[in-house]
């Protein structure tokens, strides 16, 4: 494959559209901005609405001179079919094409998307040069939709990692990517039906499965300071000193804090899921109120560090303990609450759902 490569396809609202590809990509730049192609916000560049065919034969010779081959591909341009799509869901979202010119990009790209299925192996495995993001202004999910390697009609649909799970590479609890078809309805109730649904369900998932390894990690590092103190040594048996003891417990409950944000981080959406009154544990209530009253004083404690408020290491101690010690003392009962409280299957969409209006607001890309 040439070192620089030029993607046209079609677009219904601009006409002739075309992307630059190729680890020497800024050499397509170049052909492209020399034949008189426009390039938008997007990285996409434009034929101008009074060219001609001659203008792309231009191209080829342009090209040429710059070690640049032409490929007109066979598929819609991807920036209309996310249009389509965006508006058949239900909701508001925004599609916006990506660029990823140089594979490098493409391989950047790799760790943040969060899946266990053909389109993680995908992006590992095939040249992706474009795809389109949709991004759901009110909750914040973002998807990823490109066309199908080696398919002339199918797409894969698939997610970035959650704000706040961003370590999701190779997560057990990542959604599988879902085949769409390049209908839009179809594709819309491809997404809502099967893939929102079990990447909420994977969502909630991936929370409760945090939170447990959190408290069970600062649950060992309390044990061990426990016996530390009793004992009066150290784990291998060196006698610990006063000072050494206070040192040690001031570094536990630094460590505990830092810890305990991901439990302020994610509690507070799984909480309002649970319905104690509906479960095998109904007494549980309570429970839970108290939880939540941890976290909320954690959260009081948090702005005030973030802002600045004059706070001694001393205190913010002392008023972080009391609630991690609730987490640690009644956290298994919210655990089995959050695992019977994962989000239901959505009700199906009609075949022809609604146009929705876009949002103005697009996320960050990279193209360049």
């Amino acid at each position: 494959m040439a070192e620089a490569q030029i993607i046209l396809s079609h677009s219904r609202e601009s006409g002739i559209v075309a992307i630059a590809s190729g680890e020497q990509y800024p050499w397509a730049h170049t052909a492209l901005a020399e034949s008189g192609f426009r390039r938008d916000d997007e990285g996409v560049y434009h034929l101008p609405a009074d060219g001609t065919g001659t203008t792309v034969v231009d191209l080829v010779t342009c090209a040429k001179r710059h070690r640049t081959s032409v490929h007109t591909s066979s598929w819609r341009f991807i920036g209309d079919v996310a249009r389509d799509l965006a508006r058949h869901l239900p909701g508001q979202w925004h599609a916006s094409v990506e660029i990823y010119s140089h594979p490098a990009w493409q391989e950047d790209l790799v760790p943040w998307i969060w899946d266990s299925g053909e389109l993680g192996r995908a992006l590992q495995s095939e040249r992706i040069p474009y795809a389109a993001t949709l991004t759901d202004m009110v909750q914040g999910t973002m998807l990823l939709f490109v066309e199908r390697p080696g398919r002339q009609l199918d797409y894969l649909v698939g997610a970035f990692a959650p704000e706040g799970l961003e370590e999701g590479y190779g997560d057990p609890h990542a959604p599988r990517s879902v085949v769409v078809p390049p209908f839009a309805d179809r594709a819309a109730q491809a997404v809502a039906d099967r893939y929102l649904p079990s990447y909420e369900q994977a969502v909630h998932a991936r929370r409760t499965a945090a939170i447990a390894a959190v408290l069970s990690g600062i649950r060992s590092e309390h044990d061990t300071w426990q016996t530390m103190v009793a004992s009066g040594r150290y784990s291998d048996a060196t006698p610990l000193s006063a000072a050494a003891l206070g040192s040690a417990t001031e570094e536990f409950l630094d460590h505990a804090w830092r810890r305990f944000l991901t439990v302020v981080d994610h509690a507070p959406t799984l909480i309002d899921r649970c319905r104690p009154a509906s479960s095998p544990w109904p007494d549980d209530a309570a429970t839970l109120s108290r939880l939540a009253d941890a976290v909320i004083d954690a959260e009081t404690l948090l702005d005030d560090v973030v802002q600045g408020s004059p706070l001694a290491p001393q205190e913010r101690r002392a008023r972080a303990w009391p609630a991690t010690e609730t987490w640690l003392t009644d956290g298994e009962i919210f655990l089995r609450q959050a695992r019977v409280s994962a989000p239901h299957r959505r009700p199906a969409l009609p075949v022809a759902a609604p146009v929705r209006p876009l949002a103005a607001a697009r996320p960050a890309h990279r193209s360049h």
